[in-house]
Order: C-alpha cells, then structure tokens, then sequence
C-alpha cells in the first residue's frame, strides 16, 4: 500500500469537506477549492480525518492514491493558511511595480514593460522593486504562475541576471579568459 496514500489526513477546525460520488470540495477561512476524484479512489470521513482508498492495486490505482492524498491534504492548507511563491529579480533597471493586488508591471530590459495581470484567485504583492510574491489558495495555480513570470527573463549564468525563485541557486560560468 502506498505510504503517502494511506496517512489519514487531519481536517483543522474551521473547515468544511463535502464529498460526492466523484469530487471532494474543501472550504476554509481564506475560499473553497474542488478537486475531481479519478479512476474509483474513494474518500471517507471519520473522527475529524480524511481518509483516501483505492478500489483495487492495479499500477493505476497505485499511482493515483497517494496523488489524491497529496492534492486534497494541499486543498487543506491552501484554504486554511494559504500558499506563496517569492521572486528576486536580479539586473540593472530590472524592476517590478504593483498595480493595485492583481495586477504586475515589469521593466525587464525590453523596449517595453511587460504587463501580468493575475488569474482569479491570485494576488501579487511586491514588498520591494526586486521581490515580487505571489500568494492564493491553490498550489497549482501559485506555482503555475510564479513559473510564467519566472520565463519572461530566467537568469542567466554569466552575470546572474533574471528572474529567480528566492531560494534559487544559479551556477555562474567564467567566460571568456583574456589573454
């Protein structure tokens, strides 16, 4: 049985499961997330846990079980304490402005300023012009678009400039050796 399928998930108080047939909807202090169950994975409740089961062991329903557990206990959390991605931007005139919670302007080196606005359920903030944060609810959506923003200008390894994740680590190359 998998390891990280069979760990009952702990339900904090404050938040509400409801389970259907097909799908699991999680609501918190912060919103309400869903996600669709695959393949036959069922969903219990008992004594304020989670618990996520597979119909068979069939190599399908192995992979799903513990993907299941992972994505409602991430359910959990995000509704609960919420989720966020922080970026350093690192270059001469490299910069981030917010305009107001959703939407981003950066000066990234282009003729132009790049404009990201954010999908529903998604706030930037940016504490200085070289950090940027993003938070929301749903992990998936967070990463998603932390990884967009990071693709506008990754760093590069001569002189380190781009956008990285804040605990990022970008191997630097020498260049070219002068004679």
């Amino acid at each position: 049985m998998s390891r990280v399928g069979k760990t009952p998930i702990t339900v904090p108080s404050g938040v509400e499961i409801d389970i259907s047939r097909s799908a699991v909807t999680v609501t918190g202090s912060k919103g309400t997330l869903t996600q669709h169950l695959p393949g036959g994975i069922t969903v219990n409740q008992t004594d304020g846990a989670l618990i996520v089961a597979r119909p068979d062991d069939s190599s399908e329903s192995k992979s799903f079980h513990g993907l299941v557990r992972s994505l409602i206990n991430n359910m959990i959390v995000g509704v609960t304490e919420g989720f966020r991605k922080e970026l350093k931007i690192q270059g001469i005139g490299y910069r981030a402005v917010a305009k107001g919670t959703n939407h981003l302007s950066l000066a990234l080196g282009f003729s132009h300023s790049v404009e990201i606005e954010a999908p529903a359920g998604i706030e930037f903030e940016v504490p200085q012009q070289t950090q940027i944060v993003v938070k929301g609810i749903d992990k998936q959506l967070v990463g998603q678009v932390a990884a967009d923003i990071r693709k506008w200008r990754k760093p590069e390894p001569y002189k380190g400039k781009g956008i990285r994740y804040a605990n990022e680590r970008v191997i630097r190359k020498a260049g070219k050796a002068a004679k």
